[in-house]
């Protein structure tokens, strides 16, 4: 174990079976004693991260592995395994038609139809009641809510289009609010929470790297982002191609943005804390002068952004190929990935005293 500049975060995006690669990330981490001093997570990255902070270090790749050699669905699959795409096509007809082992189920009320009054949190094709029970059985919540390993969710407020980040930090975390963060519609149905309704975050913000960059008080951070979905790509030429492409851009494209205007706002810090060097003495005593350099800072963050890469054959379904290739094949990348930037160590290089964040690699 080394050391470090700051804090360890760990920011986990959305996006269903995608987030086998998360498991890759974090094993590499774990294998070289790297545990996260804090976890932000979004839909499945909510799960993962309450898996994480929800268990001691040693016990928490065992748990990670056990839920995902849980919601691995070849059986069908395996009977078209001379043809490949057909396989995998059977496989993610089989998920639609039937669901995944503890995580979600089809919903016998949608089978009334699409404008059925069904209530909020009934309305949705599939029921997410595997997933608590899993949860109950995954992740403890006395050691959660310890504070050994801080954990944020986010959650999108129905009726407000507000985002909500639930914190261990700030209040006890439950069960449902890690199914609150997952609530995608119209899948999987809205999650109530002190009265109100609350959908999976990334319909907002699928990359919730902001929530460290905004935190108070500020702190040096080292943060690794692992993303599921690609912010780049080429033109589609077809409608099949399309649909993965919006699906793409719909849940990693505001990253960039975010990091850009988090990078401003930490520069200004920055130039904030160099302006006071200026000013006499006698006038930073100033309330007014005071209350404005307080905004100045001199902490560095900095963002290692992880991509997991496009498998072959894959398409606007790739969050739900929860295939055994899919999960084995994203879980080596992202442990590839990870061990790699651990070998480089890009935050261990000298950086620009003006910068607030710096940034080790394409931005999420």
């Amino acid at each position: 174990m080394r050391d470090y500049p700051g804090q360890i975060a760990l920011v986990l995006q959305g996006g269903g079976a995608l987030g086998a690669y998360q498991v890759g990330v974090y094993e590499a981490l774990h294998e070289a004693g790297i545990e996260p001093d804090w976890v932000i997570g979004t839909s499945i990255g909510a799960i993962n991260g309450a898996i994480i902070a929800g268990n001691p270090p040693e016990r928490r790749m065992e748990r990670l592995e056990e839920f995902w050699r849980m919601v691995r669905g070849d059986e069908v699959a395996k009977m078209w395994s001379m043809w490949p795409a057909v396989a995998s096509a059977v496989a993610r007809a089989s998920i639609v038609a039937k669901g995944v082992d503890g995580f979600f189920v089809p919903n016998p009320d949608a089978a009334w139809g699409v404008h059925v009054p069904l209530g909020i949190e009934r309305a949705a094709y599939y029921s997410t009641s595997p997933l608590l029970e899993t949860l109950g059985r995954l992740v403890d919540l006395g050691c959660l809510n310890t504070h050994r390993t801080r954990l944020t969710l986010g959650a999108v407020n129905v009726r407000t289009s507000e985002m909500r980040y639930f914190d261990s930090r700030d209040m006890p975390l439950e069960h449902k609010h890690v199914l609150a963060s997952g609530a995608l519609p119209p899948a999987f149905p809205a999650v109530r929470i002190d009265g109100d309704p609350y959908w999976d975050g990334g319909l907002y913000s699928n990359t919730p790297v902001e929530v460290v960059l905004d935190d108070k008080p500020r702190r040096d951070t080292l943060i690794f982002a692992a993303n599921v979905w690609h912010s780049t790509a080429a033109e589609p030429e077809t409608i099949w191609q399309v649909m993965g492409r919006q699906k793409d851009i719909q849940y990693a494209s505001r990253a960039t943005s975010h990091v850009k205007r988090q990078q401003q706002i930490h520069r200004m810090r920055h130039i904030i804390r160099e302006l006071k060097q200026h000013i006499p003495d006698e006038s930073c005593k100033d309330p007014e002068v005071k209350e404005m350099l307080s905004y100045g800072c001199a902490t560095v963050m900095h963002l290692v952004p992880l991509h997991a890469p496009r498998l072959e054959g894959e398409d606007h379904s790739k969050d739900i190929d929860f295939t055994s290739a899919g999960i084995d094949s994203r879980r080596k990348a992202g442990y590839a990935d990870t061990l790699r930037a651990l070998q480089h160590e890009p935050w261990a290089d000298h950086a620009d005293t003006m910068d607030g964040i710096v940034i080790h690699g394409a931005t999420p």
